[in-house]
């Protein structure tokens, strides 16, 4: 399953937050150089959804497009 993903990098918390089904808002403390945001993002999303997530596209964008695998 494929979900979308838009992120607030640098900010002042880590949350994952539903908008609509397969469409998430993340916010991480990370800042968004050499992939720390990218990395804070897989592990919230990983720890928020109890699966493993892959980082399919967007690796430079806010708006990021992730595998959930089953």
């Amino acid at each position: 399953m494929r979900i979308t993903v838009d992120v607030k990098a640098g900010s002042n918390r880590d949350s994952v937050e539903l908008i609509e089904e397969g469409h998430y808002m993340v916010h991480v403390k990370a800042p968004p150089r050499k992939g720390k945001a990218n990395a804070a993002i897989v592990k919230l999303l990983r720890r928020h959804l109890g699966r493993p997530v892959i980082l399919v596209s967007g690796h430079t964008s806010n708006r990021k497009v992730f595998e959930v695998q089953e």
